[in-house]
């Protein structure tokens, strides 16, 4: 029997449980799904959920798990809307801006399927680029050969030879140089044009996929490690393959066939949303707000044990303007009633002390506003350090520069403008 046409997709939100029975849109959550999640997270576990009786819980990582023919689609959420198809825009979108999706304007205009299913978009950027490759031409390498033909081509191996062709004297077990299209790239491409063929079930894709395979050429398979793509380099010839290897690494290295039943592989396509929205906030924040210096993830060392490494203080984002220093730490969770907990304001003291910063600001999702707050010295009086807390509201994918620039002027605000006043004490 052939794949089925409708493409099933269950779509959840971080922090989530999926259980048995439950279903979307007539897409149910079945045993057969369950087992191979069960095996998927094996004895050593995963940080993209935890197993609980009849069913997962998701943590903090949203993207998709494709699990055979059911495509489970972890969506963020930092608010009460269920909506699904806002925040499925609002997570491309960022993946979008943050390079983690990179599709540039050119491609973007020739994505042509219906869905914006994340899977989906990956899939068909891949097709995109592997087309693009075929239309200009594979590259070619010269390689060694040995074979045993019926014609005098290269240098005869005698003992070889002599071993093959006792009987059949009209050969020649020859050593010699080919130049064809056996690359390692290429043959990369052909694994993961096959690895899609095998989990593509979405019927817009499926007549691509079949074109592409008549086109290329049957190449040899290889092993792939994240050994192999450490090692792998690029010149002026293979750099255009550079976004099609990006894209075959995060397929094949994530990809867990089902060795027991044969049917229901795993595919994981999961980013931490905590890491996502920070470097969502500080290519925002680098893009539009003019200051002086943007320092991602800068780091000093506050402690050290004897004979081991120190350990460092690493806040977000650091920025500098004039001779004042700011710094900007994100959160991507609910807060209760608008406060920070006391470990994430005992982290922005110390950043701002150690950095000796003006002001420090927690940036969390949210609805657009904003709670001010001041830090006491050891007397118990206001030092003048503000740490502000700012809620940044999610306007949707298709707003998502809008979005970066709400996040940049109430970030401005905060910092070169000066606006906020101490207005709640402890």
């Amino acid at each position: 029997m052939g794949k089925p046409n409708r493409h099933r997709v269950l779509s959840v939100f971080e922090h989530s449980s999926l259980k048995l029975g439950d279903s979307c849109n007539g897409v149910c959550f079945e045993e057969s799904h369950l087992k191979a999640l069960q095996r998927y997270y094996g004895e050593k576990g995963t940080p993209f959920f935890s197993l609980i009786h009849h069913g997962v819980k998701f943590c903090e990582y949203v993207g998709v798990i494709n699990v055979g023919s059911l495509t489970i689609e972890v969506l963020p959420k930092a608010d009460r809307s269920n909506d699904t198809e806002l925040w499925r825009n609002v997570l491309i979108g960022m993946l979008k801006k943050v390079g983690t999706f990179n599709i540039s304007a050119t491609s973007q205009a020739h994505l042509r399927i219906k869905s914006n299913h994340l899977l989906d978009l990956y899939f068909e950027l891949f097709l995109n680029e592997v087309e693009a490759l075929l239309h200009k031409g594979l590259i070619k390498k010269y390689r060694r050969t040995e074979s045993n033909i019926n014609s005098l081509k290269g240098t005869i191996l005698f003992s070889k030879h002599l071993n093959a062709n006792l009987v059949h004297q009209e050969r020649f077990y020859v050593r010699n140089t080919v130049y064809d299209l056996e690359h390692p790239l290429n043959q990369l491409l052909y694994k993961t044009i096959l690895l899609i063929q095998k989990i593509n079930y979405n019927p817009a894709l499926s007549s691509r996929i079949g074109s592409l395979l008549l086109g290329f050429p049957v190449l040899k398979d290889i092993a792939i490690s994240y050994d192999w793509f450490n090692r792998l380099t690029y010149n002026r010839k293979t750099e255009c393959y550079r976004k099609a290897t990006e894209i075959a690494r995060l397929l094949l290295l994530n990809y867990h066939p089902d060795l027991a039943v044969g049917r229901n592989h795993v595919l994981a396509l999961m980013f931490d949303m905590n890491l996502l929205w920070e470097k969502f906030v500080y290519m925002s924040l680098r893009k539009y707000l003019k200051a002086d210096q943007f320092r991602p993830q800068h780091s000093k060392p506050y402690w050290k044990l004897d004979g081991h490494r120190p350990v460092h203080l690493r806040p977000d984002i650091v920025i500098t303007h004039g001779e004042q220093t700011y710094v900007v730490d994100t959160k991507w969770k609910l807060l209760n009633n608008n406060r920070p907990s006391d470990d994430d304001l005992r982290q922005m003291y110390a950043y701002a002390k150690y950095w000796n910063a003006e002001e420090t600001i927690l940036c969390y999702p949210g609805t657009n506003s904003k709670v001010a707050g001041h830090f006491f010295n050891e007397e118990r009086e206001v030092i003048g350090k503000k740490c502000s807390v700012l809620f940044i509201g999610v306007n949707g994918a298709q707003k998502i520069n809008e979005w970066q620039l709400i996040i940049c002027s109430k970030v401005n605000e905060a910092i070169f403008e000066n606006i906020y006043k101490p207005d709640y004490e402890q």
